[in-house]
């Protein structure tokens, strides 16, 4: 005989977590499964172990998809604030590192215990490690082969996260089920991820490995401009750092990046004044405004001497280097793919959900959550709340159980 539950959850992170503590406390009987061996090792690994749970900032404007409207009703209903007083109720010390990033003070697991605890109140029923092999749906709802026994249940959420961090047990499953009950997949991709050159291109940079700075970074044309003002990281590869972690969800295999170094210097006209005042070599002169190792290779590439004094130099070839300092352009070759991507963009498409309450509008009773849907926020904990906002929408719109009606 199968167990029969009101709703299952597959994916015990963030998002389903969340969601089965939300549908237990309001009276659902829950299933939670999960294939891997340990919960949410997202969670885990998260913000240096400390786990960047929110950020109180979070809007609509700070998330990707292909519809860039479709966030809003949950994150409206459900925004970090709400969030941020479940952790003050668990009393988790938390802070704010950067531009409304909240961090727990010690560890990520205190995040994963308030969530476990959480379930615990509802009544959830947790069984993992326990893969699921197939799911149908019938008359009653949904039956499900799992690990360890059939189960039917009359509502199905799928939590089960994108591609990303492999390592961890991420895989395509939510995508091949959403595909299974023809729902259509926007093409998932690594985002939050470094972006790499092809090795002789960036052999002359390869050595700055290691050096960091604040830079402006867009790509796109139009309205599909993308601009970030964070670090970037040069890295043996490529480059890496906020900057282009944020930029590389925008990107598209061919098209350039732009990256500005003078963070809003007039850098033409402050060399021309330090050629009248100044007794500095060249390279000396611009490790001023950028990290000695970089103002040294930048210098070389253009084809100039570091060791000559800017008071040598010629006006024309101050205003050549101020203009590459502010206007470098490259195309990337590719990114360092999803095992090294935070999180995965595209996924099941959400002109097939309705935003209320993340249901399927092919297949009644079916909902996607979290990262496996088509909504990709900026770093800095903004996919944590997408994961809390979207799972809190749909357990608000779970049916409840015939005998508690």
């Amino acid at each position: 005989m199968a167990d029969a539950f009101d709703v299952a959850v597959i994916g015990a992170g963030a998002a389903g977590l969340h969601c089965a503590a939300r549908a237990g406390q309001k009276g659902l009987r829950v299933l939670l499964l999960d294939h891997a061996t340990r919960v949410a090792e997202k969670i885990r690994i998260s913000g240096g172990g400390r786990c960047n749970f929110t950020n109180r900032d979070a809007a609509p404007a700070h998330y990707f998809s292909a519809n860039p409207d479709f966030c809003r009703s949950a994150l409206a209903r459900h925004p970090a604030a709400d969030f941020i007083a479940l952790v003050q109720t668990h009393g988790i010390g938390y802070h704010e590192k950067h531009r409304g990033q909240l961090f727990c003070d010690d560890t990520s697991q205190r995040i994963i215990d308030m969530l476990l605890a959480e379930c615990r109140a509802g009544r959830v029923e947790h069984r993992q490690p326990c893969a699921v092999h197939e799911v149908r749906h019938g008359p009653a709802g949904f039956e499900l082969d799992t690990a360890r026994g059939p189960v039917r249940t009359a509502q199905l959420v799928v939590a089960t996260g994108g591609l990303s961090l492999p390592q961890v047990g991420a895989s395509d499953f939510g995508h091949r089920l959403a595909r299974q009950f023809g729902h259509r997949i926007v093409e998932p991709r690594p985002a939050l991820v470094p972006l790499t050159f092809d090795a002789q291109a960036w052999a002359p940079f390869a050595a700055l490995a290691g050096v960091s700075l604040e830079v402006a970074i867009e790509t796109g044309q139009g309205h599909a401009r993308t601009r970030f003002v964070e670090d970037l990281l040069f890295t043996h590869r490529g480059l890496s750092g906020p900057a282009v972690l944020q930029i590389s969800t925008a990107w598209r295999p061919g098209q350039p990046l732009h990256i500005d170094f003078s963070a809003a210097r007039d850098l033409a006209s402050e060399l021309r004044h330090a050629k009248s005042i100044s007794r500095r070599q060249l390279g000396s002169e611009l490790a001023q405004w950028l990290p000695q190792r970089l103002a040294s290779t930048w210098v070389q590439q253009q084809g100039l001497d570091g060791q000559r004094p800017v008071a040598e130099m010629r006006d024309r070839d101050l205003d050549r280097l101020a203009t590459s300092l502010a206007r470098w352009s490259l195309v990337p070759t590719g990114t360092e793919g999803f095992r090294k991507a935070e999180v995965t963009a595209g996924g099941v498409d959400t002109r097939d959900l309705d935003s209320r309450h993340m249901s399927s509008r092919r297949q009644p009773g079916l909902h996607f959550i979290g990262e496996v849907v088509d909504v990709t926020g900026w770093l800095g904990g903004y996919n944590f709340q997408w994961a809390w906002s979207s799972a809190a929408a749909c357990a608000d719109g779970l049916a409840k159980p015939l005998h508690s009606q």
